[in-house]
């Protein structure tokens, strides 16, 4: 099998399904993935080593594992995390390796390959950034005195489970520098995928550093986005599916779409939602990407069918 040469930005459990279903349908693809997680082992290994937290990291590369019986052990070994209360309760072996192999090697890129190596890994996982990065979100709705009031909430576990509503996001520091290397598997591929995933803290960050929005502005990849199967849950609670366009088009005025995916359940207005995606060049694709007996997540052969259609499609007439 070979395929058109694919990337895809995200970050936990989104950008694994993404991988998994591209798994079916391409040979060539890249994650890029972003570093701002600060929860549980990640938030941990970075608070001790300043390292790029490898939670997620780890499981874009698990995600690509060769579909063989070696690929499977270690993406099982790669996972498994440690039980108990000591040192080591609560740490993936996965993201303990990672960090050694970043103390062993000068630069990070060259440790995740090595692991990819390992994993006999169908394609490349690249960190979106080259230095560790915070969230910083205005809230609004966490004042009972007051519910337009904007509070400041920091980190990205803070920022994904509040109950407020998200007004506004930044990282820490502000326009971090990318790896050469995703910003070239970005201008190179010939199809961009954002999302699913959580949307200000996985799917949005990667506009918030330049070098990467730059990349996703003038590449010469058509872009696809693909829209969560519950557009109202977690960090986006009351959000409708075109609300995720509109917040698109103002953190990246300058982007623009080739196509837009959302599973049948997740669209309550398919005319709006066709309309804002014409409006930044998309068009709406709704196909089923979810399981039937469990809604609220992917089904990989599904989702492969979609993004099959879709990336397999001819390129239309300027």
């Amino acid at each position: 099998m070979s395929g058109p040469v694919v990337t895809a930005l995200g970050g936990g459990h989104g950008l694994s399904a993404t991988l998994t279903a591209l798994r079916f349908v391409t040979d060539d693809v890249t994650a890029v993935v972003t570093v701002a997680d600060d929860g549980g082992s990640s938030g941990r290994l970075r608070d001790e080593f300043g390292v790029l937290p490898p939670g997620d990291l780890r499981m874009a590369l698990a995600a690509l594992c060769s579909d063989t019986e070696w690929g499977h052990t270690w993406r099982d070994v790669l996972q498994h995390r440690f039980a108990g209360d000591g040192p080591l309760g609560g740490h993936a072996l996965g993201n303990l390796l990672i960090v050694a192999l970043w103390e062993l090697h000068d630069d990070p890129v060259a440790g995740l390959d090595l692991v990819g190596r390992l994993l006999q890994a169908h394609g490349r996982v690249l960190p979106m950034a080259a230095v560790p990065l915070a969230i910083e979100a205005d809230v609004s709705g966490l004042d009972p005195a007051d519910p337009t009031a904007l509070t400041t909430v920091r980190g990205q576990a803070q920022v994904a489970s509040t109950p407020g509503s998200v007004e506004g996001v930044r990282l820490v520091p502000a326009d971090p520098p990318a790896y050469p290397e995703s910003v070239a598997a970005i201008r190179g591929a010939d199809w961009v995928v954002l999302g699913p995933g959580s949307w200000f803290t996985s799917v949005m960050t990667h506009l918030l550093v330049p070098e990467v929005k730059e990349a996703l502005e003038v590449t010469r990849a058509r872009r696809m986005l693909v829209l969560n199967l519950d557009p109202g849950a977690g960090e986006t609670a009351g959000f409708r599916a075109v609300h995720h366009l509109e917040s698109l088009a103002s953190f990246a005025p300058g982007l623009r779409l080739d196509a837009v995916l959302a599973d049948p359940a997740a669209v309550d207005d398919r005319p709006a939602l066709e309309e804002q995606a014409a409006r930044i060049g998309a068009r709406l694709h709704v196909m089923p990407v979810a399981r039937s007996t469990h809604r609220g997540e992917h089904d990989p052969l599904r989702f492969a069918a979609a993004l099959r259609d879709i990336l397999y499609s001819p390129r239309p007439p300027r």
